[in-house]
């Protein structure tokens, strides 16, 4: 018996050539896209059309194209069109098909991996436009060239048609119409607004080039325009506004290195948050990598050049550390460089290491000479830098005196936690409730072995305003640190947050939206990584009770409300009684368990962050200290307020 075993076992094992597949053509990407576009979701959709309009922006850069469009058609097409070369249509050497099919229908493919056709380009790896081939339900390239207007028609990867004659043509350039496969893209839906914000910036980074979008899905159609003189200074100018800025002038520096043609911009604002952007040949690299790094050593070792030799740092006090100087900056850097080295195909982060030498040397040079001809724009930024510094070694003595490792190690958890009896975070619960009333209700009503309850007093500070020596001294967040286990600042660890599911649960009225706003303010603040992660979460408790006869049901919006007394006037049930819960303490704990923490029965909110930058805006006006823009946005959306307690 055991022989036999063996011998079905090497059977069903074996492994001969016909067992190696060769995927041929596309038929790599259409098996593995998320290898070539990141992902079939929002951002891998979008990533088809940042691909075709990277083409475009290759030959504005090559300085061969001015103007670029890009319009969203109905059933769900989108068409790119620019004023470039357009790609050759004549017959290839290697392939013995034209030009325009093999850049279309193969991988690696492009005049960007030799020749002097691109000195510099966004796509490295040359599958840009064959991966939106792949992975469309139907393309269509057009190209001009010499005169005539050549056409070819595709389908996943694959030629339909032959290279076409169809008409005579003045200019030159490519236009591409593509639709998304609904195999690969199951919620195959453009987002104006991703488009616009995305486009917007490629504007900025290729000063002197107009972008046009046009959204034609529905009548009437929308049109955007994009076209910025001031290349980097313009951008980081619209990155600033509606925020105080702390110098008038901002710093623009251009300048050549080894071959590497480097751009910087910055200005600095009276917010304690930090923005910096990267970008390589235009993409932008959202991880950073070598000319981010080259950008903040040189900015840092520029401020501290300025200030020992303008007398603003003492010699006996510490240089200004890369922290200090990267508090309230806004910076952007891009370069141009012949052959960028990013991981991945999304382009995430730049690795050549000459890029940090050549970003370095043309930043310091250029940012030294702005310090001099702005003297008062040098002082008011050291001022900023001097006094975060101050403010740094402050918050490392409170943060040291609240924190101990003891404390770190959760040998000294706060007493007003009820904590669960598991030490598994992956099933750990701590819902965070306001008052001790909600606080109570809730350690009756929770499942004792993985939901922990930590009540709150009133309206924690609000951090937006607020250093970390100041937020340290608070008692509520002093708690709640302590309680997650993750410690803060540089000492964050997240391997350390003892519970996975981080749930705020405070009442349905405007304290307890004020209250959770204040948490939010906190988290993203402080605690970014535990949003990132997916671990924290918003209790949805119920608005209404509804009682008819001994049938109880509840209520958790408006609309609910109306569908169940709808349901009951059909059953023509008497005595209807409402309740309306303004506060979880008027709650009995069996109806909060029911309600709003049972796992089978509660909605959960999971909080997330879709765009950083627009996040960090909403929090600046919201909670910050300036009156008139809070005002403006109140006024701007008062009219879609739907729950407001008066």
């Amino acid at each position: 018996m055991a022989n036999q075993k063996i011998k079905n076992r090497k059977k069903a094992t074996d492994y001969e050539a016909k067992d190696i597949y060769v995927l041929e053509g596309l038929e790599p990407v259409r098996r593995r896209p998320g290898m070539y576009i990141g992902s079939t979701g929002p951002e891998g959709l979008h990533h088809l059309i940042w691909e075709c309009v990277d083409n475009s922006l290759d030959e504005a850069m090559a300085g061969y194209a001015k103007n670029i469009e890009i319009i969203l058609l109905p059933h769900n097409r989108v068409k790119t069109i620019d004023d470039g070369r357009g790609i050759p249509v004549e017959k290839h050497p290697q392939t013995k098909k034209s030009a325009l099919e093999t850049v279309m229908t193969t991988l690696h493919a492009g005049a960007k991996f030799g020749g002097k056709s691109y000195q510099v380009a966004g796509g490295l790896h040359g599958v840009g436009v064959s991966v939106v081939c792949a992975l469309s339900n139907y393309l269509r390239a057009e190209v001009c060239r010499k005169g005539i207007k050549y056409a070819q028609e595709y389908s996943r990867g694959k030629a339909k048609t032959k290279v076409k004659k169809i008409s005579n043509c003045r200019q030159t350039g490519t236009t591409i119409v593509f639709e998304p496969d609904p195999e690969t893209f199951k919620d195959a839906k453009f987002d104006l607004k991703r488009i616009l914000n995305h486009l917007r910036q490629q504007a900025y980074l290729t000063k002197g080039v107009r972008i046009k979008i046009i959204d034609q899905r529905e009548k009437p159609e929308e049109t955007y325009d994009f076209y910025f003189e001031g290349g980097l200074s313009s951008y980081v100018k619209f990155l600033t506004r509606g925020v105080n800025t702390r110098h008038p002038n901002v710093f623009y520096g251009i300048g050549e290195k080894e071959g590497i043609l480097v751009e910087a911009a910055l200005q600095y604002t009276e917010e304690y948050e930090c923005f910096e952007e990267g970008f390589a040949n235009n993409i932008h690299t959202g991880e950073g990598g070598t000319h981010l790094t080259g950008f903040r050593t040189a900015v840092t070792r520029t401020f501290n050049d300025y200030s020992r030799k303008n007398g603003i740092l003492k010699e006996s006090e510490d240089n200004l550390s890369g922290e200090d100087v990267r508090e309230g900056l806004t910076g952007v850097v891009s370069v141009k460089i012949k052959e960028p080295q990013f991981e991945g195909q999304t382009k995430a982060k730049l690795g050549n290491p000459e890029a940090k030498a050549a970003v370095e040397a043309v930043v310091s040079d250029t940012l030294a000479d702005f310090l001099e001809r702005n003297p008062n724009d040098a002082r008011a930024i050291i001022e900023k830098c001097v006094l975060s510094q101050k403010a740094r070694k402050a918050a490392k003595v409170a943060k040291e005196t609240v924190l101990r490792k003891g404390v770190l190690d959760g040998l000294a958890l706060p007493g007003k936690l009820a904590d669960c009896s598991s030490k598994k975070p992956e099933e750990s619960e701590l819902y965070i409730v306001e008052g001790e009333s909600a606080g109570g209700s809730g350690k009756q009503a929770r499942d004792r072995r993985f939901q922990a309850i930590l009540p709150l007093r009133g309206k924690i500070l609000n951090v937006e305003r607020a250093r970390l020596d100041k937020i340290l001294t608070s008692k509520e967040i002093k708690s709640l640190i302590i309680a997650m286990g993750t410690a803060i600042a540089e000492d964050f660890n997240l391997d350390k947050l003892r519970y996975h599911r981080i749930i705020i649960m405070t009442d349905a009225d405007v304290d307890g939206s004020h209250i959770r706003t204040l948490l939010l303010t906190l988290f993203y603040r402080h605690f970014k990584p535990i949003i990132e992660a997916g671990y924290l979460y918003v209790a949805q408790p119920p608005l209404y009770r509804i009682q008819a006869g001994k049938e109880v049901q509840y209520a958790y919006s408006e609309a609910d409300k109306t569908e169940i007394l709808n349901a009951f006037k059909k059953k023509k049930t008497l005595g209807t009684a409402i309740q309306r819960y303004k506060g979880l303490g008027e709650m009995n704990p069996d109806q909060l368990w029911e309600t709003t923490m049972n796992p089978e029965n509660r909605v959960l909110l999971q909080v997330t962050i879709e765009d950083a930058r627009e996040a960090d805006k909403i929090f600046d006006t919201l909670m910050g200290s300036e009156v008139l823009p809070r005002k403006k946005f109140i006024q701007t959306h008062a009219k879609k307020v739907q729950n407001l307690d008066i």
